[in-house]
């Protein structure tokens, strides 16, 4: 048996059966409600780890300000439209960034397979120190910023005498290869050792110098701590690939 309650003084009648269905909803979309509620938190806390994420939760909170807000008192949202336009761009910074490290790498894989190519060749690379065998013609360079007016190489034994100065004359910028017969400054052949060498003139009317740069077979291929290919000589220097100045 099941009894109505009066409601309002018009008389209308609920019965218990509504009353209990009307509970029963209410409870069941309150628990709804409280779990779409955790769920989306959760959701929404892991994509907003991202650009992507802030900017959508960004959006999320300008729609709502604007939805909110006194039709006759509207709230300054250039604010926020310039802080989303921040967004973007930091977003898009990320990625290009992202992207330039991926070209870097491609990069450098092609040139240490180029690299790998010169493995046995002799090349000049940039040092002071001349193996001589003595009668045996040797070969070494000199790498100019700008033109010289002169220039001369200075050859130095190992008790730092300079045994013979070579006279390059006037040279154009760049590498100025050259091919020598170890003698000293009287004609007489230099024994077989270890020499430095030095490079100085008159470059643009005021004393310059010149990087010397020495022959030495390339033994391997190593990587940079940048990534970029570097060589390993047979002098036991290893150099990066970008400053070998001549294949010979």
């Amino acid at each position: 048996m099941t009894s109505s309650t009066t409601i309002g003084s018009n008389g209308t009648t609920v019965s218990p059966l509504m009353n209990d269905t009307m509970s029963n909803n209410s409870s069941t979309n309150s628990t709804n409600s409280a779990t779409g509620s955790t769920s989306s938190s959760s959701s929404s806390s892991a994509s907003n780890t991202t650009g992507a994420g802030l900017q959508s939760t960004f959006l999320q909170l300008l729609v709502t300000q604007l939805q909110n807000q006194d039709p006759t008192n509207p709230m300054d949202s250039s604010q926020m439209t310039s802080q989303l336009a921040e967004i973007n761009t930091v977003t898009g910074i990320s990625q290009l960034n992202t992207s330039l490290s991926s070209l870097s790498t491609q990069l450098n894989a092609g040139q240490t397979s180029q690299a790998a190519l010169l493995i046995g060749q002799k090349v000049l690379a940039p040092g002071n120190s001349l193996s001589i065998t003595s009668g045996t013609e040797t070969s070494f360079g000199v790498q100019l910023g700008a033109a010289a007016s002169d220039m001369q190489v200075n050859v130095v034994n190992s008790a730092g005498q300079i045994v013979n100065t070579i006279d390059l004359g006037a040279q154009p910028a760049g590498v100025v290869p050259v091919s020598w017969e170890p003698v000293d400054s009287s004609g007489n052949p230099l024994p077989t050792g270890t020499y430095t060498i030095t490079a100085t003139g008159t470059v643009n009317g005021v004393a310059g110098t010149g990087t010397t740069l020495t022959t030495a077979t390339v033994e391997s291929v190593v990587q940079g701590t940048n990534g970029a290919p570097s060589l390993a000589l047979s002098t036991g220097s290893t150099v990066p690939l970008t400053s070998v100045a001549a294949v010979l």
